[in-house]
């Protein structure tokens, strides 16, 4: 016990630094236990294991970050380790490197995150898992070269031994990452709230009853994963549970009951588009009709729409594609986001997002359209009154109409109307592409001309018949593209070549067209073949008669 004790003393009197600066080696082992047999050994250990958690906790508060060699000089020691892997001699930057690479290996696990009876899989690289490996490097660089005369005397004779410490690298996750993972998947995790509704029967509106429906709490769920892998983890494939949280369909039927009032109304003519084209319409505006927007929220007209494939029963028709016209599932639908733009912008409902198409359309006036295309364009707007409203789309097989009704708030004696006019325009002109594998002679379009043109809606409202306000409300520009020919040229001599490029530097397509049909060479005249004559029966015993005897009136081949 009188030994411990001055053990305890000589440890405390070192902590100090009062004894570090002459303390011969020998003297410095007997201090650290030498004559105190394996018991001591033993306590030396266990203070090694103990800086060792020292370490993991260090590095699990986050100690440090994004350090690099020039701020945690020299090497490790002989015989330190990370997670079993020798980092002996090795600088910060390289045991950093190799501690991420054991990190890596985790990137592939999978987690199965549940809601109820709903799951998802995600993997370690979902959940951004990675090493926090900058504090558990920057001890391993340190160890033994920190710490009081007998820490450093310690570590020294355990390195010397080969044994001197394997630190724990914390694996964490990315919250963001985590968060990022639970909203992409949310709908696949929730059984949906179906919200009250309405529909249309006979012209007059019916309530309709929605459900509740159970999500996730994506914050308090990012937060349960992240914690779950930075405390609990075993570095193996895991199931988590999420927090799930009730919710109740919006709308209560006496809200719903006030939508009665026609607050704007557009129609648009589809009659002379082909099968294709009138199938897109007919769809799009059927997964639009129906829609109640409560106040605040925004609509997505490309969203509700649902992507155009062939499988959400879209057709292939014309649409425009970088300033041309081409052949694509869902063509048309744009008729649709135009025709509802106008009904929304006279109910005065807020746009949030429109675009005009690359060139004039000819179903509505310039700047009354709206452009959509996935992933580029959306028409968006957002209900910016105080009660919820109703779409209703209605297709006739020639025109398609989009009524909003909601509560009418605006003054009776008020009105509202809407003026495109076209600041400037740019004709087109006519491109001619020389073509030899049309025959010569052909002039065939292959794109169609469109005016360039930029023009400004206006907006004029008027009170009790008078205009008390005239304000632009959107300024479009199109472009202009120019009518595109196929030239053939096969089977044209030179002279008609030459013909029609000089009628192409014109630029008039009769003069093309009559170059064109006069370029190849006319047909040679033939004269008639002369009829054989009968061959003459050669004479007994004479030489072979070596041509042909002619007959009479006929000219001898030559």
């Amino acid at each position: 016990m009188k030994y411990y004790s001055w053990k305890k003393f000589l440890a405390t009197v070192l902590s100090a630094g009062l004894l570090a600066a002459g303390l011969p080696g020998a003297a410095f082992a007997e201090a650290a236990g030498g004559t105190a047999g394996s018991g001591n050994a033993n306590e030396n250990a266990a203070a090694a294991a103990e800086g060792a958690e020292t370490a993991r906790d260090a590095a699990s508060d986050g100690a440090a970050a994004s350090l690099t060699s020039a701020e945690v000089p020299g090497t490790i020691a002989g015989g330190v380790t990370i997670e079993g892997t020798d980092v002996s001699g090795m600088d910060f930057d390289q045991a950093k490197e190799a501690a991420e690479q054991y990190a890596a290996q985790f990137a592939g696990v999978n987690f199965t995150v549940k809601a109820g009876s709903l799951s998802v899989n995600a993997t370690g690289t979902d959940f951004g898992i990675g090493a926090k490996a900058d504090e558990v490097c920057r001890l391993a660089v340190q160890y033994g070269k920190t710490g009081n005369p007998l820490e450093r005397y310690i570590a020294g004779k355990r390195c010397d031994a080969g044994a001197a410490v394997d630190f724990s690298i914390p694996l964490v996750a990315d919250t963001a990452a985590v968060s990022s993972f639970l909203t992409a998947n949310e709908s696949a995790l929730s059984e949906g709230v179906v919200n009250n509704g309405l529909k249309r029967e006979n012209g007059q509106f019916v309530f309709v009853a929605g459900k509740p429906g159970v999500g996730i709490d994506v914050a308090a769920s990012a937060a349960k994963i992240t914690d779950f892998i930075d405390s609990s983890w075993d570095g193996g494939d895991a199931s988590i549970e999420l927090d799930t949280e009730v919710r109740q369909p919006e709308g209560d039927e006496e809200q719903l009951k006030a939508i009665q009032d026609k607050l704007g109304s557009f129609t648009t003519d589809y009659s002379t588009s082909g099968a294709g084209r009138k199938q897109n319409i007919k769809v799009a505006t059927g997964n639009i009709n129906g829609t109640v927007i409560y106040p605040g929220e925004t609509f997505s007209t490309s969203g509700t729409m649902k992507s155009r494939t062939l499988e959400n029963g879209y057709a292939i028709a014309a649409a425009y594609e970088n300033g041309t016209t081409v052949d694509s599932v869902g063509g048309g639908v744009c008729q649709v986001s135009s025709t509802l733009y106008n009904a929304v912008i006279r109910a005065e409902l807020e746009i949030v997002e429109r675009s005009p198409h690359s060139m004039k359309v000819a179903y509505v006036q310039p700047s009354d359209d709206a452009a959509i295309a996935d992933g580029l364009k959306d028409f968006k707007f957002r209900n910016s009154l105080d009660n919820p409203v109703y779409i209703e789309g209605i297709t006739t097989g020639s025109t398609v109409t989009f009524t909003i009704y909601g509560k009418e708030t605006r003054p009776s004696n008020r009105s509202i109307s809407f003026e495109s006019e076209i600041l400037e325009t740019t004709d087109p002109g006519n491109v001619f592409n020389l073509d030899a594998t049309l025959a010569a002679g052909t002039v065939t379009r292959t794109s169609a001309a469109h005016q360039g043109l930029k023009a400004r809606l206006w907006k004029i409202v008027t009170v009790d018949g008078k205009q008390t306000s005239r304000d632009v409300f959107n300024t479009s520009s199109y472009k202009m593209t120019n009518n595109i020919y196929s030239v053939g040229t096969q089977g044209a001599t030179a002279e008609g070549l030459a013909a029609i490029n000089a009628a192409i530097a014109t630029g008039d397509v009769a003069a093309v067209k009559a170059a064109a049909a006069g370029a190849t060479a006319p047909a040679a005249l033939s004269t008639p073949e002369t009829p054989a004559s009968p061959e003459t029966p050669a004479t007994p015993a004479a030489p072979e008669t070596p041509a042909e005897t002619p007959a009479a009136g006929t000219t001898p081949a030559n």
